[in-house]
């Protein structure tokens, strides 16, 4: 049994280590990958093959103080107009591009608030994805959705578009936690948002709440979670929130005395982890929880379990493109991210050529460790038969690699012939033990707590 003083000796409370939600992550980027090379990975997607599309509206009506993404605040829908007509001038830029009979495997719109879109910009968006590729066999369309910024006549539209899965922001339902965080939002305005989903016939709920708050404590999480349990949502993301204030200007608004101590966090997280199992969840990864019957749970089990932008997904598709300010897309080649200010994206756009700012081609090694990392994300452990037969990796290199990982980490982990394990008490470590396997300097990029 790994107690906390090991943990804390291996440096939990104390490291700054990437999500990887990539690899390399989004700090190593750089301008050597331009729009030419965005546009030609995109004209050698596979004609009649799959890709997962991301749509990224960075508005909200209000700002939230915890919220770390790019977005910007607006008290009127005109800029919103505008940058929906330069989505869709974007989309038909991506239909020029893009081989023939490709469809959608996943649609996802997310932000900011993607809800703040009125019925007919909505309507109009989906009418130019359709002219674009339409859905494959057994497509996802989600949309993440606010409860405080949605209404029937904008849900009747995203499901007769196809809408099949929603996701929700919670964060934390005490209103103490919601003041300090500048996100109100009742327990009522929540389950009545789940309703009008559910009676639009929507099968699917996604739900995201947040340990290590302000004021946050083990028996208000567990209230937290009761009450999101009453809504029996499919996914619940159960992620730690990121206090990076020299990132996001507005975390200055959140007093740092207020938050829980790193020791606290890992608490947090599992009183909320025994809460999601207890109620018959399968824990997807270091911080997803599925019904057993759902998509991520089934991945799980079959070994297709994947790690993207958005997380932990089922999606078997090698590319997605990210269309929008900032949205970053993975292709085989490399990552491409557009520019981030809206205005520059915009201006981009319109003169006729895709908002390509940045991105990483891979080079080296980059793709054997980025599929070792993902490993360790969704699975725990690695698997040397496919790091050998898809990457070319040599047995005697991973094992020394492995063995140089283990001595790190005291010999906590496991290693055999298969590849190398993270035991259930050790997996509070996962995303140190990746940063072992990365060979970039982490250290560059000020990154958000191991826990």
């Amino acid at each position: 049994m790994i107690t906390r003083t090991q943990l804390s000796h291996l440096g939990l409370f104390d490291a700054k280590v990437p999500r990887y939600t990539s690899y390399p992550t989004a700090p190593h980027f750089s301008n050597s990958v331009s729009a030419q090379d965005f546009t030609s990975w995109i004209e050698a997607i596979p004609a009649n093959g799959t890709v997962s599309l991301y749509l990224h509206v960075p508005f909200c009506r209000r700002l939230c103080w915890f919220c770390a993404c790019r977005t910007q605040g607006t008290t009127t829908l005109s800029p919103v107009a505008g940058y929906v007509e330069t989505l869709m001038d974007e989309l038909e830029l991506l239909k020029a591009h893009l081989p023939r009979g490709v469809k959608l495997s996943r649609l996802h719109w997310g932000g900011g608030t993607p809800t703040l879109l009125t019925p007919d910009m909505m309507r109009a968006l989906l009418d130019k994805v359709r002219e674009v590729a339409d859905f494959a066999e057994n497509a996802e369309f989600s949309v993440e959705i606010d409860p405080n910024e949605i209404d029937g006549a904008r849900l009747d539209v995203l499901a007769a578009g196809g809408m099949n899965r929603a996701s929700i922001g919670v964060q934390d339902f005490n209103a103490q936690i919601q003041e300090t965080i500048g996100r109100p939002q009742s327990f009522e305005i929540t389950r009545n948002a789940v309703e009008m989903i559910r009676a639009r016939g929507v099968a699917s709920l996604n739900a995201d709440i947040l340990f290590g708050l302000p004021h946050q404590t083990r028996e208000r999480i567990t209230e937290t979670v009761q009450k999101l349990l009453s809504f029996a949502p499919d996914r619940v993301a159960l992620y730690g929130y990121a206090h990076v204030p020299w990132m996001a200007k507005r975390q200055q608004m959140i007093p740092s005395d207020a938050l829980p101590s790193p020791e606290d966090r890992l608490a947090l997280f599992e009183t909320a982890r025994r809460l999601f199992a207890w109620d018959g969840y399968a824990e997807i990864g270091i911080d997803h929880f599925a019904a057993p019957d759902d998509g991520l749970a089934i991945a799980q089990k079959t070994g297709k379990l994947r790690r993207n932008f958005q997380g932990y997904t089922d999606d078997t598709s090698e590319v997605l493109i990210g269309l929008g300010a900032s949205s970053i897309s993975r292709f085989p080649q490399g990552y491409a991210q557009n520019v981030s200010s809206t205005s520059a994206y915009q201006g981009a756009v319109r003169d006729g050529g895709f908002a390509t700012a940045r991105g990483h081609a891979f080079r080296g090694d980059d793709r054997l460790r980025a599929r070792m990392i993902e490993m360790l994300m969704c699975d725990f452990h690695t698997r040397n038969d496919e790091l050998v037969r898809s990457y070319g990796a040599e047995r005697e290199a991973l094992a020394a690699i492995y063995a140089k990982v283990n001595d790190a980490f005291d010999g906590l982990l496991r290693v055999s012939s298969e590849g190398l394990f993270i035991p259930q008490d050790a997996r509070p470590l996962t995303r140190l033990v990746a940063r072992a396997f990365d060979s970039y300097d982490t250290a560059k990029a000020k990154h958000s707590s191991a826990i």
